[in-house]
């Protein structure tokens, strides 16, 4: 015969293994957030934005965007880590959050290995050094040849301490033997206006964020920051073609959810998601903001971490960037 103990411990034990299999089987019954720790307007928020209004009809459900910038995305980062698992809070951002956080953080109110489960490689999205039409720099070596004859009087835009731009921007900084000073802004849609209004010479930004302005003639393109050159500008030199490797960044786009979120959750997510970044019309969208489709599931995105934090943390140590 069970003693009451004994019974209210097996019945506590069977409420836990049922909640996620009741929770897989009625999610999603309300709205879905997305966080994006960046401003509205920039590359990530588009992206966002994108999956957003196509996964909510296929859920059944409403999929809200909300912005919560700051603290080179740790902010939406812990939103996100401290919300409930149960599959209504995702976080959609790029490798700043995914990789260099990680990489170059000790102190985090999270634990990124504990605090995340990846859902879906979105897109792969090439970085590009810009400076504005008016400025004198036709090609990279222009910049670093005046940045060496004027050691701190130059300037780069950033989107805080440990955001992508700043980080190739220290990168460039070791690899070229110069010394230029970062400038942070609020997000992508500021630092574009102040390369554009000269306000600092150059800065490091999404093609697909900067490309209206380059379109418009704004803003001029003086090179990849990924190694090699990309399909959509054929006619730029990459940091390996350019001799500076270690300032080579790849950056894409991904979702996660909260660690514990239920699994059969997480698979309808990463089902859905990936189907939609396949259809023709998504293929189209992103090939038109200068990203490049994935749509790979966990175990892809998982990988792509665990590599990119590697080497950037290894490459932290080597050229000493720590964002403590």
């Amino acid at each position: 015969m069970l003693t009451p103990s004994r019974r209210q411990t097996l019945v506590a034990l069977a409420g836990l293994c049922v909640g996620p299999l009741a929770l897989a089987e009625t999610w999603p019954s309300k709205p879905i957030k997305i966080i994006v720790p960046f401003p509205a307007g920039g590359a990530t928020d588009a992206i966002a934005r994108l999956v957003a209004e196509r996964l909510g009809p296929r859920l059944g459900q409403a999929v809200i965007i909300e912005n919560k910038p700051g603290a080179a995305t740790v902010i939406g980062m812990d939103m996100v880590a401290k919300s409930a698992a149960d599959g209504y809070t995702l976080l959609v951002s790029g490798a700043s959050s995914f990789t260099v956080i990680p990489a170059l953080r000790t102190k985090l109110p999270f634990d990124m290995a504990k605090a995340f489960a990846p859902v879906s490689l979105l897109v792969n999205a090439p970085l590009v050094v810009l400076t504005s039409s008016a400025k004198p720099y036709l090609k990279l070596a222009d910049f670093l040849a005046q940045a060496k004859a004027n050691p701190k009087a130059l300037t780069y835009s950033t989107f805080g301490a440990g955001s992508a731009p700043h980080l190739v921007g220290e990168m460039l900084a070791y690899e070229a033997h110069v010394d230029i000073e970062p400038v942070p802004y609020k997000g992508s849609a500021e630092a574009l206006i102040g390369v554009m209004r000269g306000d600092v010479d150059i800065g490091v930004d999404t093609l697909s964020a900067a490309s209206p302005q380059i379109k418009a003639g704004k803003l001029r393109v003086l090179a990849v920051a990924t190694g090699k050159r990309s399909s959509f500008l054929p006619d730029t030199p990459g940091m390996d073609e350019l001799r500076l490797p270690n300032a080579s960044f790849e950056a894409f786009y991904a979702v996660a959810a909260p660690a514990a979120t239920p699994p059969a959750v997480l698979s309808r997510l990463t089902k859905e998601i990936n189907e939609i970044m396949l259809q023709s019309d998504m293929r189209e969208k992103c090939t038109q903001l200068a990203m490049e489709v994935v749509a790979q599931g966990p175990d892809t995105l998982r990988a792509v971490m665990k590599h990119e934090t590697d080497k950037l943390r290894e490459l932290g140590l080597r050229i000493k960037i720590s964002l403590d």
